[in-house]
């Protein structure tokens, strides 16, 4: 087939391989344009830009897709179907339209839960025991589309926001390639009951909150791990943590409760297993207690 790839992030990158490996062509690529990036904000471009690019592809990086110039220059590639994948730009109806078979989103939840910008992070944050990937025929509402394939994963007290992006990446891969085998299936409305919205990440909220229980406490430190990274005051420093477990204990919200970093909830506490002070590389917590003194009774945050 022929196919149309837009996309942004690496999750995204991860299916544009896997299509290609099953044997389509790949017509064009779309993406985000670069960005400012790092320390000296050299401009970079997206990870699905750099990867079209080493896989030798066509890429374009419109800022908007809603003149008419760009939508007939998305028409003339007379592509059998458009893959979506995190792009970052909403589709106007002729986009929709123009594909023979339409336009197909891989979207990291069961939909119609967690819709939206942060759907593997929210379901960690939330407590969620299962997410998954589905599969939909896109139309002109926010992830409201026909559902095709829908393959599910556990959520383990350990899996952070990292672990299930890698997981759900292959899953996603795996769904849309099987997908496009029948790509004129016509799909499964969503139920009308239990949407949610999955909202963008703000930095504001990676303070962590030892006024929350602490089973709420860890599923906020592994929704957010490895980015932007959960994070709280010890003294001077500013620590992320990306790995904790919940611990028995109590104390004061925000109080060690011991020297081994298990810090007070307001109903049990957690213990920091892996942390990153600013500047500094991932660290268990044994090692950072070699640098940083935490004694039982310390308030943090």
């Amino acid at each position: 087939m022929r196919i149309v790839f837009m996309g942004t992030p690496d999750f995204a990158a991860t299916a544009l391989q896997a299509l290609a490996a099953a044997g389509h062509e790949i017509v064009c690529v779309y993406s985000q344009p670069p960005r400012p990036a790092g320390r000296g904000y050299g401009v970079k471009p997206s990870p699905v830009h750099t990867r079209a690019e080493i896989m030798g592809l066509l890429v374009r990086t419109p800022v908007s897709l809603k003149s008419a110039e760009e939508q007939e220059a998305f028409a003339a590639l007379k592509a059998d179907a458009a893959v979506v994948v995190a792009y970052g730009l909403l589709l106007p109806k002729p986009v929709l339209a123009a594909p023979r078979f339409g336009c197909f989103n891989i979207h990291a939840s069961l939909l119609p839960r967690w819709r939206g910008a942060a759907p593997i992070q929210r379901a960690i944050m939330a407590g969620d025991t299962e997410t998954g990937v589905t599969i939909m025929r896109m139309d002109a509402g926010l992830d409201t589309g026909p559902m095709l394939l829908v393959g599910k994963t556990p959520i383990s007290a350990t899996t952070t926001a990292g672990e299930l992006h890698d997981r759900l990446a292959a899953l996603g891969a795996k769904l849309i390639v099987k997908t496009l085998e029948t790509p004129d299936a016509p799909g499964t409305p969503q139920p009308e009951t239990g949407a949610t919205y999955a909202r963008k990440i703000e930095k504001a909220e990676a303070m962590i909150d030892f006024g929350w229980p602490a089973e709420t406490v860890r599923n906020h430190i592994h929704g957010l791990s490895p980015f932007p990274g959960a994070w709280t005051m010890i003294g001077k420093a500013r620590v992320k943590v990306l790995k904790a477990e919940v611990a028995d204990g109590a104390a004061v919200p925000g109080t060690a409760i011991d020297d081994h970093l298990s810090i007070a909830c307001s109903s049990g506490a957690v213990r920091f297993l892996e942390v990153q002070r600013e500047g500094k590389s991932a660290m268990t917590a044994d090692a950072l207690l070699r640098g940083l003194s935490v004694p039982a009774g310390m308030r943090l945050g």
